[in-house]
């Protein structure tokens, strides 16, 4: 088993495979107390929400000060990749990041990632120098074109964001992951620690979470129950579990003691 086992993007070493997502609490006392308790070194938050000409009077920022971590804006509320690039652009001009999570969604209804949008900015924002990681499906075929395109990670979905629903596909994410020459972060649609830990042991890299926390009745206890799932779905990935069988066989060597 690895002793030094670091989640790596990008060149920067991250302790914590948990992503977590700023939106949605009931008030900032909350929301930090579950970050703390989290254990998370990666926060998300919608660049919609930053007033870029004065970073330091929004709410996140101000109730962060003192406290070091990675931040990657995302782009949720683009519907093209050309309003993703601008997104990008203004994030990175206001000093926060060159980090930058892509969202394109063009139906309300589902928040489905657009792919050909997002492999579009992907390209463009990957060729300007930016650390890109594109929120997508859970297609084989475009998280590997993602990856070509330049993508420092690739996020796809369990399932719609927000539903809960869990992992929809394990047989694809398992398909990804097998493919993968960098990170695979899990994003939206889970719901719960056994979803957590189901994505881990398929052998993803990681996993970015924002409504199962925020909206959970204690988001503070959530927050700490998911950094177990991670841990522990990581270490069961790493120990490998046993094949699934159809018969029995007896733990006690049943077999060697029988008379002949």
């Amino acid at each position: 088993m690895k002793t030094n086992d670091k989640l790596v993007i990008a060149g920067k070493e991250l302790s914590s495979r948990f992503f977590l997502g700023t939106g949605r609490y009931p008030n900032p006392f909350v929301q930090n107390e579950a970050i703390k308790a989290s254990g998370t070194e990666v926060l998300t938050f919608a660049i919609r929400r930053v007033n870029l000409e004065a970073p330091d009077e929004d709410a996140i920022l101000q109730h962060l000060e003192g406290q070091t971590f990675t931040y990657l804006p995302n782009t949720s509320g683009a519907k093209t990749a050309e309003e993703a690039i601008r997104i990008a652009r203004l994030a990175k001009a206001s000093g926060l990041s060159n980090w930058i999570k892509i969202e394109v969604s063009v139906n309300e209804k589902t928040l489905l990632p657009d792919p050909i949008e997002t492999l579009k900015a992907t390209e463009v924002l990957a060729n300007e120098g930016f650390v890109v990681l594109p929120y997508t499906s859970d297609d084989p075929v475009i998280c590997k074109r993602l990856e070509e395109a330049g993508a420092a990670a690739v996020m796809p979905g369990g399932a719609p964001i927000g539903t809960g629903l869990g992992i929809l596909n394990p047989y694809n994410l398992s398909l990804i992951v097998e493919e993968a020459n960098v990170p695979i972060i899990v994003d939206a649609g889970l719901g719960s620690a056994q979803d957590i830990v189901q994505a881990m042991e398929l052998g993803v890299d990681g996993v970015l979470m924002n409504t199962p926390v925020a909206k959970a009745k204690d988001p503070v206890t959530m927050a700490k129950a998911m950094k177990h799932a991670i841990e522990a779905g990581r270490l069961s990935y790493l120990a490998g579990r046993i094949p699934k069988k159809r018969y029995a066989t007896a733990s006690s060597g049943y077999e060697t003691h029988m008379i002949k």
